[in-house]
């Protein structure tokens, strides 16, 4: 896919060019621009980070009551530098080192990772009078062992059943407020995502990514099945943009959120936001911290300063 995304990018950027247009406006049209809500990872585990982490990939922070892309982007690094801080009071042998995507990486229970995520989101929220919330990639396809039938929760010592699964995410999610949750069960395991997602409809959302790879066959069965009510795009994951246009078109048809993300191992190439911008995606997923990651909500900030007073955040619609 990579290389048929490469040619399709370029092509595009080729014709926004020859119209004078940026790559969003040729994509997305050029009169209401909205921007993305940025999801950010602040506190990472799973296999993206090193050593006695949580289980639980990615902590995530959506900042809903942000007023503009500026904000956003501040309330998320504020969150960031919030965990840092309670972290270092806590004292859990906390020497502030990072995984891959910028995200604290720190030696705490997937319980601990939790509260301190929660106690961050919800401190910011009360000192700036803006809501913030945060969720979680579970990436629960990396944690389950197909031949035991069960996810391995290595870090806490527990393996749950998909049964038992279904009611550990359901109760973080209650106990923790959680507005999104990303691959919580395993990839081939679209009953589990159709009971969580019918649990939480219009509350929640339960986004797939490995349950999906931007794919439209495998979107087709969500829609059929009721199974999540977002999706992750990746673009490169199915080859050219009109592909993934299509897929986005039809998630977005079936009242699915789209979350256009980065990848792990990320450069400071900064289409994405374009893209983003350009699909009318409510959610940009780029990381808060790190040059790779600084660069794409960088290049939303421009946007917004460039094209004042035409540009608004994207009104998050929970179907």
């Amino acid at each position: 896919g990579n290389l048929a995304f490469a040619i399709s990018l370029a092509t595009a950027e080729a014709a926004a060019d020859s119209h004078n247009l940026n790559l969003f406006q040729y994509l997305g049209g050029n009169l209401d621009i909205e921007l993305p809500l940025p999801l950010g990872n602040v506190l990472g585990g799973g296999k993206h980070a090193r050593g006695s982490v949580p289980d639980i990939q990615e902590f995530l922070v959506l900042p809903v009551g942000a007023r503009t892309f500026e904000e956003a982007a501040e309330l998320n690094v504020k969150v960031h530098r919030k965990i840092g801080e309670i972290l270092l009071k806590k004292n859990v042998g906390f020497n502030g080192g990072r995984g891959d995507e910028g995200a604290w990486a720190v030696n705490l229970s997937n319980r601990e990772a939790l509260d301190v995520v929660n106690q961050a989101v919800e401190e910011v929220s009360d000192e700036t009078g803006r809501e913030c919330r945060f969720g979680l990639d579970i990436a629960a396809s990396s944690i389950w062992n197909e031949d035991k039938g069960v996810y391995v929760y290595a870090r806490d010592g527990v393996e749950r059943r998909p049964q038992e699964q279904l009611e550990f995410v359901s109760e973080v999610i209650d106990k923790y407020r959680l507005i999104y949750v990303e691959d919580p069960f395993d990839e081939e395991d679209f009953e589990s995502f159709t009971e969580l997602t019918k649990e939480f409809r219009g509350k929640v959302m339960i986004c797939g990514d490995d349950l999906f790879v931007t794919n439209r066959e495998r979107l087709r069965r969500g829609i059929e099945l009721g199974a999540a009510n977002a999706i992750i795009i990746k673009v490169n994951q199915i080859g050219t943009l009109t592909e993934a246009f299509k897929t986005v078109k039809e998630a977005k048809k079936a009242g699915y959120v789209t979350v256009v993300s980065h990848r792990s191992g990320e450069t400071t190439d900064t289409k994405i936001a374009h893209l983003a911008i350009g699909f009318h995606s409510p959610i940009l997923k780029s990381g808060v911290l790190g040059g790779e990651r600084i660069a794409k909500i960088n290049e939303v900030l421009r946007i917004e300063s460039v094209f004042e007073g035409r540009t608004k955040l994207s009104s998050l619609q929970i179907r």
